[in-house]
């Protein structure tokens, strides 16, 4: 089995979208690749919380322009106030195995933007932890989240999602994001996909 690496935060929609095509596209190729999804926790990155409106402007930019089956749990009162514990436990999980970190990985930003529950509550995160079986402590899982941070500077990481495949490393392949007067344009990039998808089968 293959790797693709994905550094990103748990709260970035692109990324949510990113994921969702990428695990989409490999099962209808049937590619045996995992994706290892690693922290980039913007909080840290950019020294300031997330700022929700932001977040919303985008998520309705992308459900209107490229992604308009996903989305449709998010909520501004439940959008999660911090990204450390849900990728604490996505750094847990991993640590059990590959098919277990993917999985947790992908359920925490589907509990977050399709079924609205806020994965910063002990209790969303205990029920995934439970839901895949993961035995976790989040103080420990938390130095695994600044190592990834850290290693993702190291690697030269611009922004979430940063993908990696082979040591080649683009940020946001799959979406074509772009600014025109102030407004937020995004297409989808089905050769992106696929360049992935066939680099991580030859790496």
């Amino acid at each position: 089995m293959t790797v693709i690496e994905v550094f990103a935060d748990v709260r970035c929609p692109f990324t949510h979208v990113g994921l969702r095509r990428l695990v989409e596209r490999r099962a209808a190729q049937d590619a045996d690749v995992a994706l290892v999804v690693r922290a980039w926790p913007l909080e840290l990155v950019n020294g300031a919380p997330l700022n929700v409106k932001v977040i919303d402007e985008e998520i309705q930019a992308l459900r209107a322009q490229v992604a308009p089956d996903l989305f449709k749990g998010f909520s501004r009162a439940t959008f999660a106030a911090t990204s450390l514990p849900a990728l604490a436990l996505s750094a847990a999980a991993y640590g059990r195995d590959l098919e277990t970190g993917e999985a947790v990985a992908l359920a925490l930003r589907w509990a977050q933007f399709e079924e609205g529950r806020d994965i910063a509550d002990p209790a969303v995160l205990g029920d995934i932890a439970r839901q895949f079986d993961v035995t976790w402590s989040e103080g420990d899982a938390a130095e695994r989240v600044l190592d990834e941070w850290s290693d993702g500077v190291h690697r030269e990481v611009i922004g979430s999602p940063h993908f990696f495949v082979g040591g080649e490393g683009w940020f946001c392949p799959v979406l074509d994001i772009s600014h025109d007067g102030g407004d937020l344009r995004v297409s989808e990039s089905a050769a992106a996909l696929d360049s992935l998808l066939e680099r991580a089968a030859v790496s």
